[in-house]
């Protein structure tokens, strides 16, 4: 039986509220999905395993999902789905037992779903002891992706740099905006590009913005100062999780998740020094990585990999006919930040790594689809430092190495790339890290680097963080900021409106692909319409 509700108008109320009796909950714990306690005689609330984080849907295909949720104790997950909203037949799966081995955080890999269809779900937890004691029941749907044969368009966003900068999350403002800016524009899926957290800033009770007026943030032990711990690193995405906009979106869209520095601690790669960061107790930068991977792979909703690398984030999305998605990792592979001048490639001057590479190169060139979207943490041709070494020259934390002339450094690791893929159409490249937003152009005919054809680049963010920018750009790969928009005042507060994120949208007629960038309140900055080659 078929939904007796649109999607669209589940959207506007914010879920289907399931069960006997719904609860209104306060600003913080409101707008979850729709949500509901059973009634249990003679259990009192304190008794009841409780949800703090919401749930979440992660790496959606034709026929797959993740399930994410939460428990604040240890308790068995239960999952309920069906393709209406009446749950008329639903299917019922005995998730794993929430314990602090995980955070209490546990996922349910649902398969055998069918394509192009909207799945509604319902997620609580039983006590393993009594199952008399249950949870609220938190409801959301997705869509699954479309068939081979689909004729559905194609509409996701993407975003990231997320409570950056000591910008917490401010309920007297309205809590991180731009989540409820993006549901309301119903996209398929989201990508969430990285520096899900800020484990290196602190977010104190209260922050004087640019323009005067004081920001005031809901503060918890574990973001009041750099995180070291894994309760800390928990702590962090935890945090993020406590604001109703993001629950909301959550309920209602599936996330990629990918990640970068700020998931550890600013500009890391395993050379990274904290000996004299005196905010740091931990000075192992190996250690706090261990940590930071840990809890951002506990609590993204993502599908773990091949038991041989369960820790690798970099993957491949589908998304029927029209679109596949290559999710990268610029984190976990590169070498040590430098000068960035190397005249030949070796693991000093890597920043994917050959391996990731090569699988991009492969993928890429075997993908069926109409476009291929990479998704990069961090921007290609942009000026990113990171500081001067003991002779004072420049340091490098991205690919770009400030010397406008032949590829070098980690510059030739994306020289190689590029002229891998020169023959394959339709590739646009997104990312976010610089805290702005920008089109880029990559044209080979203003390069000094040639061998490669035309791209565009598109950067969003930040959500809930500084603003900065602009940035500078290399012109090795003949790049030019077609349209970029960032503060008079740098480390702007959200207050001042400069946060962003991008929205791509795919005509299954003229399979044409339109970029769009908007900022939180949804308004739209910028456009550009890229008709596909070989249509």
């Amino acid at each position: 039986m078929t939904s007796s509700i649109s999607r669209r108008n589940f959207l506007s109320q914010g879920g289907a509220l399931v069960g006997s009796s719904a609860l209104g909950g306060s600003l913080l714990l409101e707008g979850c999905g729709g949500s509901s306690n059973p009634v249990s005689i003679g259990v009192s609330e304190s008794e009841r395993p409780k949800m703090p984080s919401g749930i979440q849907f992660g790496d959606i295909t034709d026929n797959r999902a993740i399930i994410w949720s939460r428990s604040d104790r240890t308790a068995q997950m239960m999952v309920e789905y069906d393709t209406s909203d009446r749950f008329s037949n639903p299917s019922r799966i005995v998730g794993p037992t929430a314990s602090d081995a995980a955070d209490f955080t546990t996922r349910v890999d649902l398969s055998g779903l069918p394509a192009g269809q909207t799945v509604f779900v319902r997620v609580r937890y039983v006590d393993p002891h009594n199952p008399k004691i249950e949870s609220e029941t938190i409801s959301g749907q997705f869509r699954t992706t479309p068939p081979a044969d689909a004729t559905r368009p194609v509409r996701f966003h993407w975003s990231g740099d997320q409570c950056g900068q000591g910008w917490g999350i401010n309920t007297d403002f309205g809590g991180m905006k731009i989540y409820e800016a993006m549901r309301l524009r119903d996209p398929d899926f989201f990508i969430h590009n990285g520096d899900t957290i800020y484990a290196d800033g602190p977010i104190l009770a209260q922050v004087t913005a640019e323009n005067g007026k004081i920001w005031r943030n809901l503060v918890t032990e574990e973001v009041s100062k750099v995180a070291e711990t894994l309760k800390e690193y928990r702590g962090r995405h935890a945090y993020n999780m406590m604001d109703a906009n993001f629950r909301k979106f959550a309920a209602q869209v599936p996330q990629i998740w990918q990640w970068d520095d700020h998931e550890v601690t600013n500009n890391y790669s395993a050379a990274k020094d904290l000996s004299s960061d005196a905010r740091y107790t931990e000075k192992s930068i190996a250690t706090l990585t261990t940590r930071g991977r840990r809890a951002f792979l506990e609590y993204a909703p993502m599908r773990y990999y091949k038991q041989s690398e369960p820790q690798r984030i970099y993957r491949t999305i589908s998304h029927g006919p029209l679109l596949d998605v290559f999710v990268l990792d610029m984190r976990t592979y590169r070498g040590p930040n430098s000068t960035n001048l190397q005249t030949v490639e070796d693991a000093s001057s890597a920043f994917l790594g050959r391996e990731q590479v090569e699988w991009l190169i492969a993928r890429l060139k075997a993908s069926k689809a109409t476009w291929k979207v990479i998704s990069a943490d961090m921007p290609i041709g942009l000026n990113v430092g990171d500081g001067s070494n003991a002779q004072g020259e420049a340091v490098w934390e991205a690919l770009a190495n400030g010397n406008d002339g032949a590829a070098l450094g980690r510059e030739l690791e994306m020289a190689r790339l590029l002229s891998s893929i020169k023959a394959v159409p339709n590739v646009v490249w997104i990312t976010t890290d610089v805290h702005y937003c920008a089109a880029h152009y990559y044209d080979p005919a203003q390069a000094r680097f040639t061998n490669f054809s035309p791209f565009w680049e598109f950067v969003a963010g930040p959500m809930n963080a500084g603003t900065f920018g602009p940035g500078v750009l290399d012109k090795t790969f003949g790049s030019t900021a077609v349209f970029s928009k960032s503060p008079l005042i740098q480390n702007s507060s959200p207050f001042a409106g400069y946060q962003f994120f991008g929205e791509i949208n795919i005509d299954p007629r003229t399979k044409a692909m339109k970029v769009e960038l908007f900022n939180l309140d949804g308004i739209s900055q910028f456009a550009q319409t890229l008709p596909a080659a070989g249509v």
